[in-house]
């Protein structure tokens, strides 16, 4: 994009100082043309797929050891998000894949840095730090979270990002991509709602993740919670049912 902006600002010196103007400047569009296509083009996952699947296992268990030998591979990653930030062109599916994808591959780069840890927690701030550089601007997990991706009116990124917690959802083993978005985030849904670990669901009453209490608001579009329990649960929850919610385990999810 600066190389775009700093043709825009050559072009008329060059122009009149180019004997052949009309083939110049057929050059010069064509590179322009290249240039924007490029840039608004969504960002290519693989490596962090790549990644995912050699570190973490299939039930979301993080080798960070494994991680900590691919540091150089993983900073690859974060520098393309990094400098292709979603553009206007880009559909939705794009944009929240790629923002989970960020806040994952960036909440594993805070752990990578400060390991090793026991929990997150044991981390400073881990969700205000503003370590997160994205075309110019800095985030910090929470920014990325709270003012991008819960903006985005889609409930299911809550089984989608991952705070390295034993409680939190599983990382997924391998990396969303918007072609497969919307089955990713139902299974992943699904996958958690129907996690005893997580939750305990029976007919007339259950005891459910925090997520749910914490971000109540976010599930309104499907009405009650029970409401969105039943789109993915097993087991068919009352309506009346009674609802508790159980304790976070902060633990690593090594």
């Amino acid at each position: 994009m600066k190389n775009y902006l700093l043709f825009l600002f050559l072009i008329p010196t060059m122009v009149f100082s180019n004997s052949n103007n009309t083939a110049y400047l057929y050059a010069v569009s064509e590179y322009l043309n290249e240039s924007l296509e490029a840039w608004s083009q969504s960002v290519n996952h693989d490596v962090w797929d790549d990644l995912l699947q050699k570190h973490v296992s299939e039930h979301g268990h993080v080798n960070y050891e494994g991680f900590k030998t691919d540091e150089d591979k993983l900073q690859d990653y974060l520098n393309v998000l990094k400098t292709h930030a979603p553009s206007e062109s880009w559909t939705k599916n794009e944009k929240l894949a790629y923002w989970i994808n960020a806040y994952n591959a960036f909440t594993v780069k805070l752990i990578l840095d400060n390991y090793p840890v026991k929990s997150i927690k044991d981390i400073k701030n881990p969700w205000d730090q503003e370590f997160i550089i994205i075309a110019n601007k800095t985030y910090s997990l929470g920014d990325i979270e709270h003012k991008i991706l819960r903006k985005m009116n889609e409930p299911r990124i809550h089984f989608a990002i991952n705070c390295a917690s034993y409680s939190c959802p599983n990382l997924l083993n391998v990396a969303y991509k918007a072609d497969t978005l919307d089955n990713q985030l139902d299974v992943a849904a699904r996958h958690f709602v129907n996690d005893t670990s997580k939750n305990t669901i029976s007919k007339d009453a259950v005891e459910i993740s925090k997520i749910f209490d914490w971000f109540s608001g976010d599930f309104k579009s499907y009405g009650s919670i029970i409401d969105f329990l039943n789109s993915y649960s097993t087991i068919k929850i009352n309506a009346n049912a009674k609802v508790k919610y159980k304790d976070y385990n902060w633990s690593l999810n090594k």
